[in-house]
This record gives structure tokens, sequence and C-alpha cells, in this order.
């Protein structure tokens, strides 16, 4: 099997060129590849990249993702998040490929305390939000095979993440303050780029479960109760580590105004990935202890 992997070089896409690996011939690309277009910026080219591959599986882990920066360029979020990934669904549906796309909890208000099932209706807070919601509606709409994994707070070793913020600021800082009232579950790239080697193996052989599924790490936290967590398993793993920050104070999502709108409730319900692809997701913390033993 040929699988095109477009954003090779982000957090997911490094993790999935090992996990892909096990599937078959893997073809990955970013931005700046010379010998075949991955620039999402140019929805003509990459339709020739499929053209000329002809794959038999595209993954998608490009996308425009900084959040604020979106604001104050919508056309180019919009042909990132939206535009190219349609045309990607247009090229898989002619080919009969299957296409893998990830999505995210910013299609939702945030509001209210229970986790989103995927049966929720989405209503977006950002131009973030709206242009990854209008990704989805179009691959939806192609008629190609695909799956959509929407998933939140995404984490690697590789690469800038929270805790490596945190960490650095508690190393400088005497006081830190972090919003607490904000919730979701820090989900690492490895465990995302594993869920889709497992979902994709098994909708080839079962395309009827092909769809939109929610994938991120069990349970939940705030930003804050992660913040304390990363610290104490940082003295634990490294007990001479040199820790500034004597109090790690919660405080509201208002207390850092953003351009663009955060949801309070990233919380994602993910009983129908784990029932129909027979997984099990860990713990947000079984994976954050692991990525802070190996930066550490």
């Amino acid at each position: 099997m040929k699988i095109l992997l477009f954003g090779k070089n982000g957090q997911v896409g490094w993790e999935l060129q090992r996990s892909l690996a096990v599937l078959g011939d893997v073809v990955a690309l970013d931005s700046h590849s010379a010998d075949l277009c991955g620039d999402f910026g140019n929805p003509a080219g990459i339709a020739d990249t499929v053209r000329a591959l002809r794959p038999d599986a595209i993954v998608n882990a490009a996308a425009h993702t900084a959040v604020d920066k979106a604001e104050s360029e919508p056309d180019h979020a919009r042909l990132l998040n939206a535009v190219t990934p349609g045309v990607l669904a247009e090229e898989s549906a002619r080919l009969g490929a299957w296409l893998v796309h990830y999505s995210t909890d910013y299609v939702f208000d945030g509001s209210g305390s229970r986790p989103w099932t995927e049966a929720d209706a989405p209503a977006p807070l950002s131009v973030y939000g709206r242009t990854k919601l209008e990704g989805e509606r179009l691959i939806q709409q192609s008629g190609a095979q695909h799956l959509i994994l929407r998933t939140s707070w995404v984490y690697a070793a590789r690469g800038g993440n929270f805790a490596k913020t945190m960490l650095r600021l508690a190393q400088e800082r005497e006081r830190l303050t972090v919003i607490d009232d904000q919730w979701g579950a820090p989900t690492g790239a490895d465990l995302l780029a594993d869920v889709t080697a497992h979902a994709l193996r098994h909708v080839l052989a079962h395309p009827q479960d092909a769809g939109l599924y929610h994938a991120v790490a069990g349970g939940e936290t705030t930003w804050h109760a992660y913040a304390r967590y990363v610290l104490a398993q940082a003295a634990k793993i490294q007990p001479g580590i040199s820790i500034k920050a004597t109090e790690v104070a919660p405080v509201p999502t208002s207390a850092f105004p953003t351009p663009a709108a955060r949801p309070h409730n990233s919380r994602l319900d993910t009983s129908r990935l784990q029932a129909v692809f027979g997984l099990r997701l860990p713990h947000w913390q079984q994976g954050v202890a692991r990525m802070l033993t190996e930066i550490l």
C-alpha cells in the first residue's frame, strides 16, 4: 500500500511517519518539499501531487494552527484548513483513495461541562474553528472514503509545547498564573498517530466504519492542573531540577485576552472511537509523564 502524508514535520506528522510505516510505503511531504508539492497554499499543486503518486491512502496532518493569527488572516486560514482539504478530498474520491484528516474541539462553542459527542451541533467561536469545520464538511460532501479525527490540546516531545513552557517559566519566575476555567485532555501526538494507524487499517477491511470520530487521551484537566502536574512530575523525574516558582496561581481565561476566543469546555467523548476500533485510550497523565521523561 502507498500512503501519501502531508505535514510531515508537524508534531503529528512526525509521529505519523513512524506509525504508518508498518502499513506500507509512506511518501511524506511538507510545504518545503522539492520534487512534489506539499504546500497547502497551492491547492492545484496538491492535486497534481495526488494525481502523480496515485496513493491508496492520504493522511493530512497539514493545517493552519496559529489560532490567534487566523483572526487577522482569515482567507489564508480558510485556504489551508478548508479549500485545499476540499480539493484533496475531491482528488481522493476520483482516485478511490482513503483520506484521513484531523479536526479540532474548536468546532464547538465550549459551553456546558458534558463531553462533546460526534452528534453534537458545532458552533465555532473563531476563524480557526470555522475554517476547520468547513474543511470537515467539504470532505464529507466530496464522496471520498474518509476518516476525520477531532482532537485537542496536542503536544509532543519534539518542538514547543505547554509543558516545556511551564518548566521554563517555573525556572525563571517565583509565581506563575495559569488558566483554570478551560477543560480538556492533553493528547500526545504519538498517541494520535498510533490511533490513526489502527483506525486506517481497520477501515481498509471494514469501510462501513468510515466517518467522524473524537480522538483524545482519557480523563480531563484544566491548564492550571496540567501545569501543576508537569512541575510535580518533573521534580520526581529530575530531583535536582531548579524550580524557582513557589506558587502556581489559578486565573480565569479573561486574565489572558487573545484575538481568538477559546472554548471553555474542550472535553470530547471518545466512546464511539473506542467501541468501533476496539481501542483503549490511556489517561492523559500517562502520556505527559512519558514525554517529560523523554525531554528531561
